[in-house]
């Protein structure tokens, strides 16, 4: 290694990868012939229905294009997540629950949440569910969002969990676009101290009609002691389940057949249904939290993601519960009700591996480093991050502070569409880079390409693209493939582009740089500059907004908005607050604009296309960096903007 990497020695014994000769190895053998190596993982790692007789059949071509895998096999989730570890693991905690209220914490066995979830699928299947119908699940962090989800894998009902951030036209709009005729709620949920009323978001999203005239149920569970009205075709989920059994049999589905859709945000106005297989995505949420957090028999794994996004689905439900592991579900947030929060729980909970977002850990730097006193983290073995890129200040932070120096860091990059880990280091094998994502994982061929599409060799800058499929990749965007196409795969005709730059130092290490295009990376999750820009323009006080995004010290990256009002409006902070609530309205809090500065004109071509590019270095105060603005209509409009700019550092 040429760089001033960091190794850590193991105080324990490893599991796969003993070396990082052994890794090198390995992913030599992964590459020359990926058949066998997935096929081989797959048949040793998951318990089949009925074999699969093809592991492989993807093309990225335009003519032929197709993402499936194991093809001809059959299997069941909720069986591999529950019913094969009953008789070595039935009395062995499968969840813990942390509440909002540090007081609050429950668990639940194998043998238990099998039960809760085989009674849940009996109560799908009294409403008339079956195999292939669409469930919005939107519920706040409690076991019964994992019952839920495990339940209509039982069944073979394709589910798309919501956010509970999210505001009523995200649910409708959602609801409408992938056709689902039931959806799975709270009353209330709790966040930071704050009730959060899910049951009046889902009956706000009805009243928009398409939404309504979909939906023939709604089940809710009682999660307050508040009174919560039902009306027409709503039910609680206590009254339904007092009539259902604990036993049920699990519906046999193909491997490539639809698993789930989860929404993401687009460089378009409309989020994308990613759909993901169903034994392919399995296998490799499986494989990557294994291989990615050195998983060993009696670990306490806690991802601090919500359900609501793929980290929660592949590192708190699925992946963790198809290893055997105990899986650690947190209702609250970091800094409640103090800043020592995690870190009580790790001690309470003798939480051994931990994984959460750079934002969380940004917030509590900030709170200085007091409330370290008040736990041990003695149980710590490895720790992550995902979501974003990590800078080396806060790396070593979390390495030195959080984990006493002697915890490896896996600093994971992956996307939605990816299902699971693509590049990270594996802890105490592979030397650590701070700051690094480090080395794509076995089975994963990645290259950099510049703007033409040829491939980059050694150390370089770039756009980070894939040469080949895995089995967790998306297969689709539900109902539009074209869509899934022409987003990531005609860019670089032959390749997966994942809309990330990425820089690789010549020994082959990836650091991350964010988004190439109209993507924003909030806190760690991903709004399109699209949807947030349609947003504003919906207030009847704004002619055109464009949005984008620029550095900030907690999230990362926070929004940016210039907004040209209609003749004879007033800006305003009042109407600054109005777009905001316009904002939140339509996408949620999490899309919360930080800075609005009203603009007479905006900087385009002569066709008429906005040059964000040069919003994005004001928004950043990088003015002595423009670049060339003579394409602009009016270059008179940049200067106008400079000198009205509104301050971000």
């Amino acid at each position: 290694m040429k760089q001033n990497t960091i190794v850590v020695n193991p105080s324990s014994t490893r599991t796969d990868v003993q070396s990082f000769a052994q890794y090198q190895s390995l992913y030599q053998q992964s590459i020359s012939d990926k058949e066998t190596f997935w096929g081989e993982l797959a048949q040793s790692t998951l318990q089949w229905i009925t074999p699969f007789s093809n592991v492989k059949d993807t093309s990225y071509q335009k003519n032929d294009f197709h993402i499936r895998w194991f093809v001809g096999g059959e299997i069941n989730v909720s069986v591999n997540c529950l019913d094969r570890h009953l008789a070595k693991r039935a009395n062995q905690t499968a969840i813990v629950w942390i509440g909002d209220d540090p007081q609050d914490s429950k668990s639940v066995t194998y043998a238990e949440l099998h039960e809760r979830v085989c009674r849940f699928a009996n109560v799908l299947i009294q409403l008339g569910y079956t195999k292939g119908d669409r469930i919005i699940i939107y519920l706040p962090m409690i076991i019964d969002a994992a019952v839920a989800m495990l339940a209509c894998a039982r069944i073979g009902v394709i589910h798309s969990v919501v956010f509970g951030g999210f505001s009523p036209d995200a649910i409708s709009n959602r609801i409408v676009d992938c056709g689902a005729t039931g959806i799975i709620t709270a009353d209330f949920g709790k966040r930071g101290g704050k009730k959060i009323p899910l049951k009046s978001n889902v009956d706000q999203a009805f009243l928009d009609k398409n939404c309504c005239a979909l939906i023939k149920h709604t089940i809710v569970i009682r999660n307050s002691t508040d009174p919560t009205p039902l009306y027409h075709n709503q039910h609680w989920y206590h009254d339904l389940a007092a009539h259902a059994t604990s036993h049920c049999p699990a519906v046999p589905v193909k491997s490539d057949d639809p698993f789930f859709i989860l929404y993401t945000s687009g460089s378009t106005g409309k989020p994308k249904g990613v759909v993901h297989g169903t034994a392919g995505y399995l296998l490799y949420a499986s494989y990557t939290h294994k291989l990615c957090f050195n998983l060993q028999e009696g670990d306490i794994h806690w991802c601090t993601a919500d359900v609501g996004w793929i980290t929660g689905h592949s590192y708190v439900v699925y992946g963790p519960l198809a290893n055997g592991t105990t899986t650690v579900m947190f209702e609250g947030i970091p800094n409640y009700p103090d800043s020592s929060r995690f870190w009580k729980e790790c001690d309470k909970h003798n939480v051994s591996i931990f994984y959460t977002a750079p934002t969380a850990l940004r917030a509590l730097i900030r709170d200085g480093s007091d409330y370290l006193k008040t736990s041990k983290r003695n149980s710590l073995k490895v720790l992550g991050v995902v979501g974003e890129p990590t800078n080396p200040e806060v790396w070593k932070w979390y390495f030195e502070q959080i984990g006493h120096s002697k915890c490896p860091i896996s600093d994971t990059w992956w996307q939605t569409e990816t299902g699971g880990v693509l590049v990270s280091p594996i802890p105490f094998t592979t030397p650590l880079l701070p700051g690094s994502a480090t080395l794509p994982l076995p089975g994963i061929e990645l290259a950099l390409v510049n703007e033409q599409g040829q491939e980059l060799q050694g150390a370089s800058s770039g756009h980070l693209v894939a040469k080949d499929s895995w089995p967790g990749q998306m297969q689709t965007v539900w109902g539009d493939h074209q869509r899934f196409y022409e987003t990531y795969f005609s860019t670089y005709p032959g390749y997966y582009f994942t809309g990330d730059g990425a820089m690789r130092n010549e020994d082959g290490y990836y650091t991350l740089t964010g988004r190439v295009d109209d993507v924003l990376n909030i806190s760690g999750h991903r709004l399109g500059t699209a949807e947030v820009e349609s947003a504003l323009v919906a207030h009847n006080a704004v002619a055109e907004a464009a949005v984008v995004g620029f550095s900030h010290a907690i999230k990362g990256e926070a929004i940016y908005a210039f907004v040209t009002l209609k003749g004879g409006v007033l800006g305003t902070e009042d109407l600054k607050n109005q777009l905001n609530d316009t904002v939140i309205e339509k996408i949620g809090k999490i899309a919360r604009v930080d800075i609005i500065q009203f603009s007479p004109a905006l900087p385009k071509t002569r066709s008429g296309k906005i040059m964000r590019r040069i919003l994005r270095k004001i928004a950043n105060n990088e003015l002595d960096s423009l670049g060339d603005i003579s394409t602009l209509a009016d270059s008179t409009v940049v200067k106008d903007l400079i000198e009205s700019r509104i301050l971000t550092t």
